[in-house]
């Protein structure tokens, strides 16, 4: 299975500044791994929701 990173950044003015990041070590596709990071990005920094710090949640396959 592929590794993932997951970028969370939030947008300021039409400029995207990225605010943390999370890696997947496995995952069966993207979207799992998406899914998997926002739900650990949330549990890191105690929300209820990732949007509530981020607003773009963008993966990357890692070699």
């Amino acid at each position: 299975m592929p590794n993932y990173r997951v970028e969370f950044a939030k947008e300021i003015l039409g400029v995207p500044f990225t605010i943390g990041s999370v890696a997947i070590m496995r995952a069966r596709d993207p979207e799992r791994a998406r899914r998997a990071a926002e739900l650990r990005f949330a549990r890191q920094h105690g929300l209820g929701d990732w949007r509530e710090l981020a607003d773009l949640a963008t993966v990357a396959e890692r070699l």
